[in-house]
């Protein structure tokens, strides 16, 4: 099965001259539609990039899930709809911990793992149970969309040894999803470990941001 994975890792106070909007239903900048197709890149040790292009037919979730009787987005739609969604999640997730970005047609969560999992725990945590039921609400209701759950970890320990607390974590993001009524088949789970940085590693705050689960959520395009 072919799969295209989407990971966007994003570095907080990156100027894009030229290459932001705002976006009219929630009033937040956002990297247009052009400047989301590109790699961002910035000092420090962190690396962001938008690689978009899950939300296309050369991914098998997409015609599976047409088959399903789930319609696909076209032109002016994608925006409208994504925007609304954006401004949905933005409600429901302020105040929790979790960041919402745009990136071009898509909006991407990071989920610190300091709210989400206790230290070198996989089980995602009690008190973090509602805001993915939050979560899950928004993606119920906004299903012309795939939903991409990638883990991360910081570098202390081994490589392989991280792999799998990411991949653990992620599973476990997505089996909440999934209890509260999100369509598995939307999914696209993986751990990558410590291989994409968002923050230096050299310290215990970059160290604290590289540890997260990221959500991406892309447009089904017809």
């Amino acid at each position: 099965m072919k799969k295209f994975a989407v990971a966007i890792s994003l570095l907080g106070a990156v100027t894009l001259a030229g290459c932001t909007t705002t976006n009219p239903y929630t009033g937040q900048s956002q990297i247009s539609n052009t400047a989301g197709g590109a790699l961002i890149g910035a000092g420090g040790g962190a690396l962001a990039g938008a690689l978009i292009g899950a939300g296309t037919g050369g991914d098998a979730r997409v015609g599976a899930l047409i088959g399903a009787g789930v319609g696909a987005l076209a032109g002016g739609a994608i925006g409208n709809y994504m925007d609304q969604q954006e401004a949905e999640l933005r409600a429901q997730l302020q105040g929790t911990g979790v960041s919402v970005t745009r990136v071009g047609d898509n909006i991407v969560l990071n989920m610190p793992s300091n709210i989400t999992f206790g230290v070198n725990q996989s089980d995602v945590q009690p008190q973090f149970q509602n805001t993915l039921r939050s979560v899950a609400l928004v993606l119920q209701k906004y299903n012309q969309t795939l939903v991409d759950i990638v883990g991360h970890t910081d570098s202390t320990g081994s490589a392989s040894y991280n792999l799998t607390l990411s991949q653990q974590r992620a599973t476990s993001v997505a089996r909440v999803l999934s209890q509260n009524g999100v369509d598995s088949r939307r999914f696209f789970v993986e751990g990558r470990g410590f291989s994409q940085p968002i923050a230096s590693n050299d310290t215990e705050t970059g160290r604290a941001q590289n540890r997260r689960v990221e959500i991406q959520i892309i447009p089904i395009r017809g």
